[in-house]
Order: structure tokens, then sequence, then C-alpha cells
């Protein structure tokens, strides 16, 4: 058995260096399995660092084995990217779950994810929120709160109660563990030592020093993403469109403000600012936006519910004997390399990770990438 861990990188900082530190104090012989989002995430946005030099990060702080989050569940609400992320550690016979969270209780998660998904009222109380014209994290924050005068809100929260819910109503035999998150996840200023990944970007994207947040690992290989160069995509893309309503998470109404606002608007952030309202928040704004960019229509997400097979991205000698032992009792393709057998199920990550290479001025042969192994 060995214990799971689901995340981004984006980048890899300070903060993660604490949480692998902490699970190898507490389980110091056990193998640690990363699931990692690619090279989109699940904010919508692509990612400042590319996923094999993620990996490649991860391996040297700990980590054994690296596993692609496939692009159908990494750039998702937080219920179907834990459904996606728990399938695989429940593949690779992960028997613990530690993640951060603010609250650090259990229990308490626990008997909320409970009433997610067995309290009849809970389930009146999110429809009603959502009539008004809430977003889903609200109205399921505001129903929360109204069945238990618990206020759920803060995102790793928020994103355990998803990990909780898809562990029990799938009997994975997967202890969740939280970690006492030290920051604030949604700050955009640098305070200290560690900070969020949101304030890091933030604080790249206006070219301020970085270097006492994120380890010099990640320091070397950031991308300065052009924001005018993604927006140019995006815009050519809604323009020349004749049904954008077809793409994953576009709802019908909002497809025609988005080709009357992208022509008054000269950058990203005055799209967002035009658009945004208590149903569309940023985050669902830009995966809206990356799944319009990336070609990801409402009908291949309709065949891609469940995760198909097992991308390796990276593991060292202890992660490769690992996998050795347990590959036997695993039901889905691995996948290392690219080859003509597994080259239907990878369509998807070719595409998105080609239009990555786009928007970020990079050229690598993608068909040539192999696992990274360190020892």
């Amino acid at each position: 058995m060995a214990i799971g861990i689901i995340c981004e990188y984006n980048p890899f900082h300070n903060g993660h260096i604490y949480h692998l530190n902490k699970i190898k104090e507490l389980f110091k012989d056990e193998e640690i399995i990363l699931v990692l989002s690619g090279n989109f995430t699940q904010r919508g946005i692509p990612s400042i660092i590319e996923k094999y030099d993620k990996a490649s990060i991860a391996l040297d702080y700990g980590v054994d084995l690296v596993v692609e989050l496939p692009f159908n569940f990494s750039t998702q609400s937080s219920d179907f990217f834990a459904k996606g992320s728990l399938q695989l550690l429940n593949k690779l016979k992960c028997n613990k779950l530690v993640f951060g969270s603010e609250s650090d209780d259990i229990e308490g998660l626990k008997n909320l994810a409970n009433i997610q998904l067995n309290n009849k009222e809970y389930n009146s109380i999110v429809k009603e929120e959502l009539d008004k014209g809430i977003n889903y994290p609200t109205a399921m924050s505001n129903a929360l709160k109204k069945i238990t005068n618990k206020t759920v809100s803060d995102a790793n929260d928020l994103l355990a109660l998803s990990y909780i819910k898809e562990i029990i109503s799938n009997k994975y035999d997967i202890e969740p563990i939280s970690i006492k998150r030290t920051n604030d996840y949604n700050s955009k200023e640098l305070t200290g030592n560690i900070d969020s990944a949101t304030a890091i970007r933030e604080a790249i994207k206006n070219n301020k020093d970085v270097s006492k947040s994120i380890p010099k690992e990640s320091m070397k290989l950031i991308i300065n993403i052009d924001d005018n160069n993604y927006f140019n995509y995006l815009k050519y893309k809604i323009l020349s469109e004749e049904d954008l309503s077809k793409y994953q998470t576009v709802d019908e109404g909002i497809d025609n403000k988005l080709k009357k606002e992208i022509i008054n608007s000269n950058n990203l952030d005055e799209l967002i600012d035009k658009i945004k309202s208590k149903r569309y928040t940023y985050n669902k704004l830009n995966r809206m936006f990356t799944h319009i960019i990336c070609s990801y229509t409402k009908e291949e997400n309709k065949n891609k519910q469940n995760i198909e097979y097992i991308r390796i991205l990276g593991l060292s000698n202890k992660g490769k004997k690992y996998l050795s032992k347990i590959k036997k009792d695993i039901d889905l393709p691995i996948i290392t390399n690219i080859s003509k057998n597994n080259i239907d199920l990878l369509n998807l990550e070719l595409r998105v990770d080609n239009i990555y290479n786009l928007i970020t001025n990079r050229k690598h042969n993608l068909y040539s990438k192999k696992p990274i192994i360190k020892n």
C-alpha cells in the first residue's frame, strides 16, 4: 500500500515541500504516489511549469511515482477533478490520501460529506440557491450552513469534501488524512516563506521576486506565459466558431455574451470583468475558455467519464519497484510512451499539449516523451 497525494504544482513551492516533508515524517517507509494535473489546471489556466518538469521536481523532493490526471478531469469542477484523481489512486492501491485543509477537521469533513450524499434537504437547498443565480460552490456552502450552521467556504476544505465524497460513495479503501494549511489559498500577496500558488503566480506576472517562496528548481523552469498570446488565440476561436455552446462548460446564453464582449475587450482581464457574475466565477470562466481554446466538446466529455488508462510521468527506483509489484492487479493500460497501441487513448492529451506549446511558444516533440526516472 502507498500514500496518495493530488497536486497541481502550479508552481511547485515551499508549501508543497512542507506537505511532502510532513508526509515523510508521518509515514517514513511508504511510497508516495502523486496524481498530477498536466499542462492545464483545475482553475482553467495553463500551468506555468510544464508537466514533465513538475514531475521531475516532485521526484527530487521525495515523490516515488507521478501519474497524470487527464485533461478531461484536471480542468473541471472539484467533484469531477476528485472523481478522476481518486479513481487513479484506487487503481494504484493507495490506502491513504493526504491533503492540505484549512479546518484540519477530518471527522467534521466526513460528516459534511455524508450530508451531501444522503440528506435530501441538502439537495433541495442547493437547487434553490442555484435558481437564484448563485454559483455551485457558494450554493453548496450555503446549504451546508443552513443544515449544520457551519460555514465551509475555504478552497481546500471544499476540495477535501469532494475527495471524501468520492471515497465514501465508491467505498474505496482509502483513509483521508489532512495536514493543516498554513496560508491563504486565494491570497494574492506574498507574505513570507510559504505563500499560495495564486500569490506566486500574481507576483511572477508583475515581475516581482519570488525566490523566497519557491525552490531554485522551480525558479529555473517557470514559463512566462504571455496573456496576450493566449487571449488572441481565444479571441480567434470565439469569433470563428458558429456554435460555442457545443463546448464543455459553455452554458446556453453565455455563448452570445462571449461573442459580444470579446469584440469589446482588449485583454483577458477585461473580458472576464465584462462577463463574470454570481454564477460565472473567475475559475468557471477560465475553465470555459480552456475548453473553447482546446476544442473540448460536451459530446467528447460525455464519452470520458472514467479513467481509461494510467500515464506515468515520472518515477524513482522505489516507485519502479512498487509499480512492478502491483501492475499485475491493475486492469487499465499503463502508458510510459506513445505507440500505435495507445495513440487513440492519448488523442485528447496530445491535442491539448500541442495547444499548450502553441500558447507558450514551446517546441517539444510530444511523441518522444518518456517518464522521468530518478534514483
